[in-house]
């Protein structure tokens, strides 16, 4: 009997000792929402393989009717960022269509940060 009192006493201290610092563990936050772009994928998609066919001839009106209501209401930069996340996805060259994206967003009447660059993987 005494033996079983010991060791319960010991168990005891031994969880009263390593009980804080499983209570002071906290899970890692969850993803941000820059994560996730909030535009719709396919059509983002789209717009940019019309984008990608105008590397060499530039902006004009169909560009804007297919893709300016693709990210109109959402943050220019946020628009930025899912155009780099959707030209990655889709294998392009990014230091070919970055700035003709770019262009687009402002001629969607956004304002993109000076110097922006898409984030690195």
């Amino acid at each position: 009997m005494k033996k079983a009192a010991a060791v319960l006493f010991i168990v005891m201290i031994q969880m009263a000792t390593t009980m804080p610092l499983i209570m002071a563990w906290t899970p890692p936050p969850p993803p941000t929402s820059a994560a996730k772009c909030p535009l719709d994928a396919l059509k983002l998609g789209a717009c940019i393989d019309v984008l990608s066919g105008l590397v060499h001839v530039g902006i004009g009106d169909p560009v804007v009717n297919q893709c300016c209501p693709v990210i109109q209401g959402v943050l220019a930069l946020e628009a930025a960022l899912c155009l780099c996340t959707t030209i990655r996805a889709k294998l392009l060259n990014l230091n070919i269509l970055l700035p003709i994206a770019l262009e687009l967003i402002v001629t969607c009447g956004g304002t993109v940060p000076p110097g922006f660059k898409c984030p690195a993987q």
